[in-house]
């Protein structure tokens, strides 16, 4: 079994969408990783050797993944509310920060409509 990063990766994946289980490493990041560890992408996770995992490792040493990561991206919106600036006030709402509209849709961001009001004359 490869754990990598502290993830167990899934062991009938193929080592190249078997990576991208890791937060932070996408399919890209994948192949770079493994171009540079000269392992092929086609082989099984089940099917890698220790010494193949290790020089993986190896190759991911310069990536900040997983804990790392979200620690990292959790004191970028922090700072962001706490300085107060569009993003960071979009952040505080639960809006979309990123320019989308709110009108319509938006309804990851905002959650499920609240009705406003529900009574029609008579």
């Amino acid at each position: 079994m490869a754990r990598l990063a502290g993830v167990d990766l899934p062991r009938e994946k193929r080592v190249e969408i078997g990576l991208t289980y890791i937060y932070g490493i996408g399919l890209a990041s994948s192949q770079k990783i493994l171009a540079k560890a000269n392992v092929n992408p086609d082989i099984r996770v089940k099917d890698l050797t220790d010494d193949q995992v290790q020089a993986i490792r190896n190759a991911m040493e310069g990536y900040t993944v997983e804990g790392d990561l979200r620690r990292e991206v959790a004191l970028n919106i922090k700072r962001l509310t706490e300085i107060g600036c569009y993003r960071g006030i979009r952040h505080r709402k639960g809006l979309p920060v990123r320019g989308q509209r709110t009108k319509t849709n938006a309804r990851t961001r905002k959650g499920p409509r609240k009705l406003v009001s529900k009574s029609k004359k008579d």
